[in-house]
């Protein structure tokens, strides 16, 4: 019952901000819940809901990158970005501030991964900062990973002065 609360809260908030990608996941993550306490209340068997989300978390940000990066691949597929906006970027300030923001935040993301495969209990943490960001700050949601990417890097910074 604690989690179909928590989940509430979590929807209800999302649908106060208007974050319908937090809203969304929510419905979606509560329909999964409902089904598998249907199918363990009534002894179904075949349908397999707990392997099926286990499979989200495990996967889940892999197959979001996935999606995230054919977005991004689409303008070359349809020729409106080329070679000539490639080359304009290695020619000025912005763009290359861009590329290393680019691998900055990848590798930011790489290491937030693992921090959130590590202890998911930060996952929550990482979803309510992002929804007081969009709700009190006029923020975006960006998504846990690079949030967890911050997080991991913030972390080993305080570590090396806790450290000394």
């Amino acid at each position: 019952m604690e989690s179909f609360i928590f989940l509430g809260i979590i929807l209800l908030v999302g649908a106060i901000t208007n974050n319908k990608s937090i809203v969304w996941a929510t419905i979606f993550v509560l329909i999964l819940k409902s089904l598998f306490n249907i199918t363990e209340y009534y002894k179904i068997k075949g349908i397999n809901i707990e392997g099926f989300m286990t499979q989200f978390r495990k996967e889940g940000i892999s197959w979001g990158v996935l999606i995230i990066t054919i977005a991004i691949l689409i303008p070359i597929a349809t020729g409106e970005i080329g070679f000539s906006h490639l080359l304009s970027a290695f020619k000025s300030p912005v763009g290359w501030v861009a590329i290393i923001s680019g691998i900055t935040v990848s590798i930011l993301s790489s290491k937030g991964v693992g921090l959130l495969s590590g202890q998911p209990e930060i996952t929550v943490a990482l979803v309510i900062g992002t929804i007081m960001g969009v709700v009190f700050f006029k923020g975006i949601a960006a998504g846990p990973v690079i949030a967890s990417g911050i997080t991991f890097c913030i972390l080993k910074v305080m570590e090396l002065f806790l450290r000394h």
